[in-house]
């Protein structure tokens, strides 16, 4: 490297550390500039007994100066901050994609109120490529100085390549260092920033997403609506007077039919998911920390909603894609056995308890481990796909659609049984999306006890944003491969790409309840059941009011 290029490396060191650089000074250390060597050094002049073919010690020593303190002085200001862990894992995350478009990425992080600081991920991945290149280079040199020795050689020229090797494997040892310390840095700040949105995905708050699609109308009813809170209470199907005594505030015991009714539920939608080829999973609600990471979860900061085991690196599951999504973690796929279906039943536990009401009673649970825990708990079941991106598209136009053969079959007991009950699909805007989706439906159905409608489940497309975390891949099939696949000792090989993840409740147990309860509730009192769970409650038909003991 001549001095010019040396020069140029050095400008643009100085130019990615002024905010160090201005740090230290405040602080009353010795400046950055200080540290680095003068201009007139940069060339690495040789000294008298320097070999020609080989790089003076000073131009190796001032190469490991320059790019340690490049590091030191960040990590201080806090760009590689001491205090932030390490992380545990590495996400495929597509850098050069996000620095060819930075204006996209950044008007995306805006529209989705993302915490995301992209200006410190690119500042970051430029250290990071000018470090590999020199981390590259120097690793070049070494091998070439290694090949040389193999020859027969005088004894001083031999003893100059020894020299040269050990000062190059010193300063290799201090710039492969630095290169962890700032792809950990990289890595953790870059993994904050959100999916890609879909283009017509509506901008904006909550308030802002726009309904897709309507089936149905609300029922007019010939008498004055109750919502489930007085229907559970007459119908002797709720009690939470007992587990407040039991629990504490906000529990409750489902009984006599409601119980029967959570249990058809249950049954019925993994037997109709089932007949679609999708495969029942009951998952562990306790997962390690860093799977929650990898589905794009936040388990620890001031706004997560979800439980961490204090002690242990593991959580509790806010949402069976969690685990579902770990089950083919780091796994290459083979494409004839997509598209994957899961369906998956577990309790979901998240912080987000609401404000207080009718609307937005939850079931609680303790954890398992011992230590008690007031957490909000919900039984859901959970649909899962992992999918090539053809199929994705498919997917999330039937939804949209509300067509039966979609991922929420419970739209058809709702929309397709008499008296029925309306469903609307909506678009959720940008500001309501979670860091996984690329676009999110969420399904409400119309809440008579409300007066408004109530959201009953969602369905998220992810695209390749958590499998590029969870490291599942799928390799495709020979047919499909192209002249620019390179053919190996076994023949020809596809290069490997990341599956497609969709997510959707299935049923959200305990809001089901809720909407069949005052959807269909009768004029005398009683809950009419829709037929399609009737053989899952012993033929019940009718949930009628209980005699009263005189």
């Amino acid at each position: 490297m001549g001095e010019e290029e040396w020069a140029v490396f050095l400008e643009r060191f100085e130019r990615l550390l002024p905010e160090a650089l201005e740090a230290r000074k405040k602080r009353g250390m010795q400046s950055g500039r200080d540290l680095l060597p003068a201009a007139s050094e940069v060339g690495g002049r040789r000294k008298d007994d320097d070999p020609p073919h080989r790089p003076s010690k000073r131009k190796v020593s001032t190469l490991s100066m320059l790019l340690s303190s490049s590091v030191q002085f960040a990590e201080e200001i806090g760009s590689l901050d001491a205090g932030s862990s390490k992380p545990q894992w590495k996400a495929a995350i597509d850098f050069k994609w996000i620095r060819d478009n930075q204006d996209l990425v950044a008007a995306n992080i805006r529209d989705r109120n993302s915490d995301a600081n992209l200006e410190l991920v690119l500042e970051l991945y430029e250290k990071f490529s000018i470090l590999q290149k020199e981390v590259e280079r120097l690793r070049g040199e070494r091998n070439l100085v290694a090949k040389k020795m193999k020859g027969k050689l005088e004894s001083s020229t031999r003893q100059a390549l020894v020299d040269e090797g050990k000062n190059l494997k010193e300063c290799l040892a201090a710039l492969e260092q630095d290169l962890i310390m700032l792809t950990d840095r990289l890595q953790a700040e870059a993994q904050c920033i959100p999916n890609i949105t879909h283009p017509d995905v509506p901008k904006g708050g909550e308030e802002n997403s726009v309904v897709r699609n309507t089936v149905g109308s609300p029922r007019e009813f010939k008498f004055n609506v109750k919502d489930h809170l007085e229907l559970g209470k007459e119908l002797d199907l709720i009690d939470f007077d007992s587990a407040a005594e039991v629990s504490g505030a906000k529990f409750y015991y489902l009984k006599n039919e409601a119980v029967l009714l959570e249990m058809a539920l249950i049954n019925w939608t993994i037997s109709e998911v089932f007949k679609r080829g999708f495969t029942p999973l009951i998952t562990p609600e306790i997962v390690r920390s860093s799977v929650v990471e990898k589905c794009g979860f936040q388990p620890r900061g001031d706004n997560t909603q979800v439980y961490s085991i204090e002690g242990s690196d593991q959580c509790l599951i806010g949402t069976a894609e969690i685990p579902v999504g770990g089950f083919h973690m780091d796994v290459i796929l083979s494409e004839s056995a997509l598209p994957l279906k899961y369906v998956a039943y577990s309790h979901c536990f998240r912080t987000e308890a609401g404000a207080a009401g009718v609307a937005t009673r939850q079931i609680h649970h303790f954890n398992v481990t011992g230590d008690s825990i007031e957490c909000i708990s919900s039984v859901r079941l959970k649909c899962s796909y992992f999918v090539d991106q053809r199929i994705a598209t498919c997917i999330m136009k039937n939804l949209l659609e509300l067509k039966k053969a979609s991922l929420l079959p419970l739209v058809s007991i709702l929309s397709e049984n008499d008296p029925g009950t309306p469903v609307t699909t909506l678009d959720m805007a940008t500001g309501d999306l979670g860091a996984p989706a690329y676009r999110k439906f969420d399904v409400e159905a119309w809440m008579p006890g409300l007066g408004r409608y109530g959201e009953i489940s969602s369905a998220s497309n992810c695209t390749d944003y958590q499998s590029r975390r969870l490291g599942i891949r799928y390799r495709p099939s020979t047919a499909e491969l192209t002249s620019t696949v390179k053919k190996g000792k076994g023949g020809a090989s596809s290069p490997t790409q990341f599956v497609h993840t969709l997510n959707a409740t299935a049923c959200a147990v305990p809001r089901m309840i809720i909407c069949l309860l005052e959807n269909f509730q009768q004029m005398d009192g009683s809950i009419v059941i829709p037929e399609p769970l009737r053989p899952f409650m012993g033929g019940l038909s009718v949930i009628a009011p209980k005699l009263k003991r005189t």
